[in-house]
């Protein structure tokens, strides 16, 4: 226990207790990250810093590659600042028809059906309008579009939450947001349960 509370160390080290998860240690390139294996998929917990010249941000990211059965691109993200001039400038919002999802929400993707069909799930849609503040999106191959060289065919579900998060329980509840948005693609038939080799 440090002066302002636990470590990021100690609080992944009892997420992966809790879980059965692996927590695998940073070295000089790469920085500490916590593996979870969920059905046939790696879920990878791991944090990450933006620099903007004169100051920095922390992000809280969760990860994992899988194998898209079609082409079904999406971004959903809370309303903010920015979320106004974005769709100024003609971004698309969709209506999911919950309407506190969508007064809160952008919701973006090249399919409105398919993306409908995933927040249809009202246990989900909760579970997400808990978060103060969150992008998740899936990124297709592409040096631009995805930092991680993913296998031919593999594209990345990733969950961002601005801020470093010191406390196991709600770590654990991203997981489970993580893992029903998993669940609710492959009921879709969008990707498949295949488990797809990545190194973080």
């Amino acid at each position: 226990m440090g002066l302002f509370g636990p470590s990021k160390r100690e609080v992944w080290e009892q997420l992966c207790r809790e879980t059965q998860a692996t927590y695998v240690k940073g070295g000089f390139i790469k920085t500490a990250k916590v593996e979870y294996k969920y059905g046939l998929w790696l879920i990878v917990l791991d944090e990450y810093t933006v620099s903007t010249g004169k100051s920095s941000a922390t992000y809280t990211r969760i990860r994992a590659p899988f194998i898209p059965r079609e082409h079904f691109q999406f971004h959903i993200y809370r309303k903010g600042v920015f979320s106004g001039i974005a769709k100024a400038f003609g971004a698309q919002d969709i209506a999911t028809g919950d309407e506190l999802f969508d007064e809160m929400y952008i919701v973006k993707s090249d399919d409105d059906w398919q993306v409908r069909r995933l927040l249809d799930d009202e246990v989900l849609r909760v579970r997400l309008l808990a978060q103060k503040s969150f992008s998740l999106h899936n990124r297709p191959q592409g040096f631009f579009l995805s930092p991680v060289k993913l296998p031919p065919g593999a594209e990345q579900l990733e969950f961002q939450i601005g801020g470093v998060i010191r406390d196991a329980a709600r770590l654990k509840e991203l997981f489970t947001i993580f893992a029903l948005v998993l669940d609710g693609l492959c009921k879709m038939n969008a990707i498949t349960n295949e488990g797809v080799a990545v190194e973080y």
